[in-house]
């Protein structure tokens, strides 16, 4: 037989993934790999999903999505960003995922260079090079709080340069970007003539400081903002997402759509407005407890003297690990093997994190503290002296 598709077999294969199953079989194993929210769906939204089918709203939406539940996204955007953004620049997808991937397909041909965030969550490379674009790294370093500097985004710039991504809140680093830096990307973009992917899904998870969006600064329509309703309410599952753009980039989102899916889920749109619309009191207690284990998790991390950049913001953490030695991949295995518990390998988020490893606090409280002692006890069983 011919063989099949080199693009998708030569994609990286994601660590996330590759610890995820092989936690599945250990019982009792600390799962700190995962970033999901603990929290349950909150019981109006799924009402309102129920209530959704039972009223026979289980066909065929218009590809962008339902008008209300756009209109409900472009008011909490324009409320939050504080310009004005109406429903006809809003697409809803299924989950941010398809959102960047419409995107991506939308401003790019192929041959085209896009300049990606390393460390960074391992799908943009994969959207990047699913469509034969060519991604071009920057690197965020530690020292730096994982934010980029002029000079490094100016290095991967070439002429064939297309778009920039970005991803603040950041997943894996827990970083979040300055206002200086945003501007400072926003002006690169503008004399270099690039789009800017903003992936801002963790806006509402800030610790310290502010979220400071692209989207307010953008003058010419060359900003795409990427989020969606999974983790601020609890929603992984119900796969909803959205783009933010202007109309000539929506246009062609919607035609990407067509084919991608048609549109996302009718009834999930619906639970998704309720959630825009409804009370935000799980929001905010949500956020309290993120605080609340981020701390914890710290705490035991600095007491066992492990090197660690604090997040300012989103549910991870990245911490230093090589005083062990180790790949970053060998190193999550071991560590489950020996210890039952479950964090990325940083190598899965680009070479500068290979010697790193990413722990999610959207665990719960009591699972996260154990897991994380018991790692703290690894690194300083396996540190080489």
């Amino acid at each position: 037989m011919k063989q099949l598709s080199g693009t998708i077999r030569n994609l990286p294969e994601s660590g996330i993934r590759k610890l995820q199953e092989a936690a599945r079989y250990i019982p009792g194993a600390f799962r700190l790999e995962t970033g999901e929210p603990s929290f349950k769906t909150p019981k109006h939204i799924c009402d309102a999903a129920y209530q959704a089918m039972l009223d026979g709203v289980t066909k065929y939406t218009a590809v962008p999505g339902i008008k209300s539940v756009r209109e409900a996204i472009a008011e909490d955007f324009t409320k939050k960003l504080g310009c004005t953004v109406d429903y006809e620049q809003v697409v809803v997808t299924g989950g941010a995922v398809m959102a960047i991937e419409a995107t991506l397909r939308s401003i790019c041909d192929p041959g085209d260079e896009v300049l990606v965030p390393d460390p960074s969550w391992p799908v943009y490379s994969m959207c990047v090079l699913s469509n034969h674009l060519v991604p071009r790294y920057y690197v965020m370093r530690q020292e730096n709080g994982f934010e980029p500097t002029r000079e490094e985004l100016e290095r991967c710039i070439t002429p064939k340069t297309k778009a920039i991504m970005v991803n603040t809140p950041g997943n894996p680093t827990g970083g979040v970007f300055s206002r200086e830096t945003v501007e400072m990307i926003m002006d690169l973009a503008v004399e270099h003539d690039l789009y800017i992917v903003a992936d801002e899904i963790y806006d509402f998870l800030i610790y310290e400081g502010e979220h400071t969006s692209f989207y307010p600064l953008d003058k010419d329509g060359r900003v795409i903002l990427i989020s969606g309703a999974s983790k601020k309410y609890a929603m992984t599952g119900w796969r909803i997402g959205y783009a933010i753009a202007s109309k000539p980039i929506v246009a062609l989102i919607n035609q990407v759509m067509v084919m991608l899916i048609g549109n996302a889920v009718s009834f999930a749109q619906i639970a998704t407005e309720a959630a825009i619309r409804g009370p935000q009191d799980f929001v905010e207690e949500s956020v309290k407890e993120y605080r609340k284990r981020r701390d914890a998790a710290i705490a035991l991390l600095q007491q066992a003297k492990i090197p660690v950049v604090i997040p300012k913001g989103a549910f991870y953490i990245m911490l230093d690990i090589s005083a062990c030695k180790m790949d970053s991949l060998d190193f999550a295995l071991k560590l489950l093997d020996e210890e039952k518990v479950a964090v990325a390998p940083g190598g899965t988020f680009g070479k500068s994190a290979e010697q790193m490893v990413r722990i999610s606090y959207g665990t719960p409280y009591d699972m996260l503290c154990s897991g994380v002692e018991r790692m703290c006890d690894f690194i300083n069983r396996h540190t080489v002296k």
